[in-house]
């Protein structure tokens, strides 16, 4: 999963195709993001919006800023100790799993 902001004056799906790029140099041609969800952290002052996609083609992935990891739906994402994010990667790849057919 990347992240990063939306910039000022800058659509919401555009700043997730721009961060994906600058984060994988994966490009808007090569895939097709679909609006999953969303999450407010109302004490936290946080607003997060959850992209999913599959690659159309064969890319070489390039990860400048962090470390890239691969992985299947075979990984417990649920496993608190291994993946950040309080439970909300598990969260988020179960919808994945159950919407798989009509998002991918």
């Amino acid at each position: 999963m990347v992240g990063g902001k939306i910039e000022e004056k800058e659509n919401h799906e555009s700043a997730a195709y721009r961060e994906l790029f600058e984060e994988t140099g994966i490009t808007k041609e090569q895939i097709k993001l679909t609006h999953l969800m969303d999450f407010t952290y109302y004490l936290d002052n946080c607003y997060v919006e959850v992209y999913v996609g599959r690659l159309n083609c064969e890319v070489d992935v390039v990860g400048n800023e962090n470390t890239l990891f691969w992985s299947g739906f075979d990984h417990d994402f649920l496993d608190m100790k291994e993946y950040a994010g309080e439970g909300n990667i598990g969260h988020i790849m179960e919808h994945i799993k159950l919407f798989e057919e009509q998002l991918l």
